[in-house]
């Protein structure tokens, strides 16, 4: 599976802003949008990076418009750290995770 990072993503700043975080990496799709981290030190922290392909995976079982839909309806529902997806990451992060298939570009 190829995954794109891409940094300092405006994308990214907006989530930042909304989670009023420092930083932030958010998944639209197949591509991690960072904001104030480096792809180089996000790699580095691998629940991080486990986390954020678990939503990759996430938008490629659901598709883009379905997704975001759902997303965005939990988040409204629930906020964001009870948001389903959210806790799917969260257990994803903790679990055996093989990145092996995973491909950075």
């Amino acid at each position: 599976m190829k995954i794109r990072i891409r940094e300092a993503s405006f994308f990214a700043r907006m989530a930042a802003r909304k989670l009023k975080c420092n930083t932030v990496a958010a998944v639209f799709g197949s591509t991690i949008h960072l904001w104030n981290v480096s792809r180089e030190d996000f790699l580095k922290r691998t629940p991080w990076v486990v986390h954020e392909i678990e939503h990759v995976r996430q938008f490629r079982r659901y598709g883009y418009l379905w997704f975001s839909v759902l997303y965005l309806w939990e988040s409204a529902r629930k906020g964001y750290y009870n948001n389903r997806f959210e806790v799917e990451a969260r257990v994803a992060e903790n679990g055996a995770f093989c990145l092996d298939g995973i491909e950075f570009v």
